[in-house]
């Protein structure tokens, strides 16, 4: 998984049959180097050496996946779910646009790969995204419901998760508005850092209420889900103007007054919100999201899922989904007609990298 937050690549194993059964494996980050990090903003809407960076991305992965390997030898890889990295999201022109080549990943790691996750959701109608909501489903089973599992990468979303029996819980997700991103690109503009780590510049700083009621009234939040963004749909937000502190500070109540927002479109008040994704580590938006949502807030390894990973399990999940030809999106998370089939197998075209042991085994029931 390479998020919109650009940071980096995370890698995770699960053993799961697509529906029920998720147990969890070891995991792995790893940032990318600040000049590639550059490389991927720079072709961010489609522009630029596109092919130079997809491959360059690509073979990224297979690094990560190789370096997996070999900290874990015990674990055999059946299959792998590529999402690469969104640069493009325009659902309501039928385009979506994941960079990353799924047949050389194939071939580097001499493994069999699903990818391009999004773009059958979207041809068929439906907004590409979000879609973990399903493997968060699943995540939840025994937990008391109805809950919220708040993603804060890039784009911040959520999934709400109702009562019903195992796997047919009434569920709805959508983008619920900015997360990371906007932070990001603002502190990076106005200090040269890649992030406000830790909160501490919004720590420092008062937000302006003023400037987030205003963004609130863009048109997006007011519409009725499923509705996905683009990572820089709101990038004309930013506030000029501010100093670095207050501008942080502002950006980031404007995610949590964004998520207390989206309650307006819940069948009924969810009883706890799960957050996952960076922005979970970010204390000041943690204290914004436990100030405005009036209800527990908690990261989501208080329930023993792994925040940092969690993202890369999703696609893991999906990809066996994928293989057993399982739904990957439904009408009430992506807007999608009727629950839509996704992602395309990559087989591995030789043999096996480095000694590595490929091809597909379904999991067990």
């Amino acid at each position: 998984m390479s998020g919109t937050s650009l940071d980096g690549i995370d890698v995770a194993v699960i053993e799961t049959d697509g529906k029920a059964r998720v147990l969890f494996g070891p995991a792995l980050t790893i940032p990318y180097e600040r000049a590639f990090r550059e490389r991927l903003r720079g072709v961010l809407g489609g522009k630029g050496p596109l092919r130079a960076v997809e491959g360059e991305l690509t073979r990224l992965h297979a690094e990560a996946v190789l370096r997996f390997r070999r900290d874990h030898p015990e674990t055999a890889v059946d299959i792998i779910g590529f999402h690469g990295h969104t640069i493009l999201h325009r659902p309501a022109e039928g385009r979506t646009w994941q960079l990353g080549d799924g047949a050389l990943l194939a071939r580097l790691c001499g493994s069999d790969v699903v990818a391009d996750f999004r773009s059958a959701d979207v041809k068929a109608g439906g907004e590409g995204a979000p879609l973990a909501p399903l493997f968060h489903r699943a995540l939840a089973a025994s937990l008391e419901k109805p809950l919220v599992v708040f993603n804060i990468g890039g784009v911040a979303n959520l999934t709400w998760i109702g009562e019903g029996a195992p796997g047919e819980e009434e569920i709805l997700a959508f983008d619920t508005g900015p997360g990371n991103a906007l932070i990001d690109d603002w502190v990076l503009a106005q200090s040269g850092a890649e992030a406000d780590w830790d909160g501490a510049l919004a720590s420092a700083g008062k937000a302006r209420e003023d400037i987030v009621e205003a963004i609130l009234s863009a048109p997006f939040f007011a519409r009725k889900p499923p509705k996905s963004l683009d990572r820089d749909d709101f990038r004309g937000a930013m506030p000029n103007g501010l100093g670095l502190e207050e501008g942080a500070a502002s950006l980031t109540e404007l995610t949590a007054a964004a998520a207390a927002a989206a309650r307006r479109h819940f069948p009924r008040p969810a009883r706890r919100w799960l957050v996952c994704g960076g922005g979970r580590k970010n204390r000041a938006m943690m204290a914004a999201l436990a100030r405005r949502l009036e209800a527990p807030v908690e990261a989501v390894e208080a329930v023993g899922w792994e925040g940092d990973a969690l993202e890369a399990q999703a696609f893991a999940f999906l990809a066996v989904r994928a293989l057993e030809g399982l739904p990957l999106s439904l009408p009430a998370t992506t807007g999608v007609s009727r629950p839509t089939l996704g992602g395309r197998l990559f087989r591995a075209a030789k043999a096996p990298l480095s000694g590595e042991r490929g091809g597909v085994r379904r999991p067990k029931p």
